[in-house]
């Protein structure tokens, strides 16, 4: 599909992939056990920002949806914008299956109310290792991949990534296409 036929309304966007997002939640352990991988308790979800005429009626939906999420399964939502001004709700709770629930559930509430084509992916932060590992989970295509960021300017660990992506092929979908690996530098996790 070009982007001309989506311009020109001749064929829709791919709807997210919502379901394939509890693989993480059965991965848990292994991640955990096998590769010292200790959630964060943090992970976010990242969607394209909308158009003027849609901000006003979005800002409020969007309001109502962090109070539903925090209400139904007392994580925490907060709305952030990165500098390249995506917009990005984090999601706080000490409890890994929660927090995947909670993230799926941001994600489901998006979808519901018309956003579904504006999700990019939802990140995963995890410790234990060297350096903060985290990862992604692409809604178009349904899949997982690494992001290791070093530490330093727009550089990650590559070579890790692709050891960490070996080792999670067996539990996780993973992303084949090396070059749908994004970067989500920036991302808004940390306060």
């Amino acid at each position: 599909m070009g982007l001309g036929n989506v311009l020109f309304g001749r064929k829709k966007l791919a709807a997210p992939k919502l379901e394939k997002l509890f693989a993480l939640s059965s991965a848990h352990v292994a991640l955990e056990a096998e590769l010292g991988l200790r959630s964060a308790g943090v992970a976010a979800v990242v969607f394209k920002p909308l158009s003027a005429g849609e901000f006003a009626r979005a800002e409020q939906e969007i309001d109502e949806l962090l109070g539903a999420v925090a209400e139904s399964c007392g994580a925490t939502v907060r709305r952030r914008s990165d500098t390249f001004g995506f917009e990005w709700l984090v999601v706080r709770d000490p409890d890994f299956e929660d927090l995947v629930t909670a993230v799926h559930l941001v994600s489901s509430e998006l979808e519901a109310r018309g956003f579904g084509a504006q999700l990019l992916a939802a990140l995963f932060r995890f410790d234990g290792r060297e350096r903060p590992t985290h990862l992604v989970y692409g809604f178009k295509r349904g899949t997982f991949w690494p992001f290791i960021p070093t530490g330093q300017d727009q550089v990650r660990d590559n070579a890790e990534e692709l050891r960490l992506k070996n080792e999670l092929e067996s539990e996780l979908p993973i992303e084949p296409d090396l070059e749908r690996w994004l970067g989500l530098f920036g991302a808004p996790l940390g306060d």
